[in-house]
C-alpha cells in the first residue's frame, strides 16, 4: 500500500539530528549540547556512532526553553525552575483546577467583606 504525498507529509519523524533541531530553532549545535547537561528533561538518545538523535518530546522541551530563555529572558536557572513547576502542576492533574475554584471563592468573599465594610 502506498502513501500519498499528504499522508506522508502528516507523518512525523521519530528522531531529529542535531543538525535538523539547530535549524528548527536557529541555535548552535553547541548549544543544544550545552542545554542538554543543563536541562535534566533534555534526554537525546545516541545512535551507534554516537550522534544524538532528538524525540518529538525533546523538541517540545526545547520549544519551551527557547520561549524562556530567548522570548521571556529568563536566565537559565530561571528557566530550569519554570520547567519543573510545570512539571509539577501537569504530574497534578485537576489539582491546579481545585486550587483556583477556592482561592476564586476566597476572593469572592474577601470582595463580599470589603463592600460590607464600606457601607
Amino acid at each position: 500500500m502506498h502513501m500519498s504525498v499528504s499522508e506522508k507529509e502528516e507523518t512525523e519523524k521519530l528522531y531529529y539530528s542535531i543538525s535538523e533541531v539547530s535549524l528548527m530553532f536557529d541555535l548552535n549545535a553547541s548549544t543544544l549540547r550545552f542545554w542538554e547537561k543543563e536541562f535534566e528533561v533534555l534526554k537525546p538518545t545516541k545512535n551507534k556512532k554516537g550522534n544524538r538523535m532528538f524525540t518529538k518530546k525533546d523538541i517540545d522541551y526545547i520549544a519551551t526553553i527557547v520561549d524562556l530563555v530567548k522570548h521571556q529572558g529568563f536566565t537559565i536557572q530561571g528557566a530550569k525552575e519554570q520547567l519543573k513547576m510545570k512539571q509539577v502542576s501537569k504530574s497534578i492533574p485537576g489539582k491546579n483546577a481545585e486550587v483556583i475554584e477556592k482561592l476564586k471563592a476566597i476572593k469572592n468573599q474577601l470582595i463580599a467583606l470589603r463592600d460590607n465594610a464600606q457601607e
